[in-house]
């Protein structure tokens, strides 16, 4: 059709909807043609039970992928229409399992004929295509399940936006936006310390000039990032990395794992070993994206700031992008 043409893979949903109705007013018409007083929707639940099989309405949802209230539904329509009945377990008599009926085992005879002649006509279908249909929907239940179609949506959406973004080096102008990056995270949870009015408010001084380094990530030219790469008078670490910060209108755009990348080859340029940094688990997001840049959890180090419950460190190897 040439609307699906126009609109592409965005109408998905509709054209399997559309295909799946066409089908579905086929399977009444077939089942009427043959005699069989069968509902196209009740036939994954009857198909289990015509296999000899008993279970609960749980059971047969788990079995069949559908959930547990359309389960339900189908079997109160089928035991209407007396082609189930329901019996206690004997193995449970809490639980109650759901069986063919007489009359549903008769209809189980009846739609032998149908099952084999649907079966032949798709099959002559396939042979009339370029593709199976069959195989491909397989495929695509696996990839799915394996990976959400909205995960991939997100990544596809990261990726775009993440190609308006550079990073540059800091500039005296960008202290202001250094400064109040970082103090909207700390202040949402903590207050500000004496170290981080010193970093925050003369970052030449206490940063730049005692050998750091802070990048400034820029969307569209307008600063929404900041990080800190800090020389530290350490035998064991070389750097640490600090002041990682985000504005809240520009996340979910991947902009922190690019600072966090950038802060860390700088570190591999220098030459250094290993990278140290000081974090709170109350700030999920932010300890994700140091696992994916390889940073491992620390013990027993001393702690720098009384809002810090977690340390942690990145041994430097050869840079490889996590994500």
């Amino acid at each position: 059709m040439d609307f699906f043409k126009r609109t592409g893979q965005m109408a998905i949903g509709s054209r399997l909807r559309m295909l799946t109705d066409k089908i579905t007013e086929d399977a009444g018409r077939i089942f009427t043609l043959y005699g069989v007083s069968i509902k196209p929707k009740w036939f994954p639940v009857f198909f289990v039970l015509s296999q000899g099989k008993t279970g609960t309405v749980t059971d047969i949802a788990k079995e069949i992928g559908h959930s547990h209230p359309s389960v339900s539904k189908i079997v109160r329509e089928m035991l209407t229409g007396g082609l189930v009945q329901e019996i206690r377990d004997e193995t449970d008599k809490r639980r109650n399992v759901i069986m063919l009926s007489s009359q549903g085992q008769l209809m189980a005879e009846a739609i032998k004929a149908p099952y084999a002649d649907v079966t032949e006509a798709i099959e002559r279908i396939s042979e009339e295509t370029q593709h199976d249909l069959w195989e491909a929907l397989g495929e695509w239940e696996q990839l799915l399940e394996k990976q959400p179609l909205i995960q991939r949506v997100r990544e596809v959406k990261k990726a775009r936006e993440s190609k308006s973004i550079a990073i540059v080096p800091y500039e005296p102008r960008y202290q202001p936006v250094f400064r109040s990056l970082n103090e909207e995270w700390i202040t949402a949870h903590w207050q500000m310390e004496k170290s981080d009015y010193k970093a925050l408010d003369h970052p030449q001084e206490y940063i730049l000039d005692k050998g750091g380094y802070i990048f400034v990530a820029l969307d569209a030219g307008e600063p929404v990032g900041v990080c800190a790469l800090c020389k530290l008078d350490d035998p064991d670490y070389d750097y640490e990395l600090a002041k990682l910060a985000v504005s809240p209108k520009a996340q979910g755009k991947g902009i922190g794992i690019l600072l966090g990348e950038t802060v860390i080859r700088k570190a591999m340029e220098l030459g250094a070993q290993k990278i140290f940094l000081e974090s709170n688990t109350i700030l999920e997001p932010a300890i994700h994206l140091y696992r994916k840049l390889g940073f491992q959890e620390l013990k027993g180090h001393h702690l720098s700031y009384a809002r810090g419950n977690i340390q942690m460190k990145l041994t430097l190897v050869p840079f490889r992008n996590k994500e």
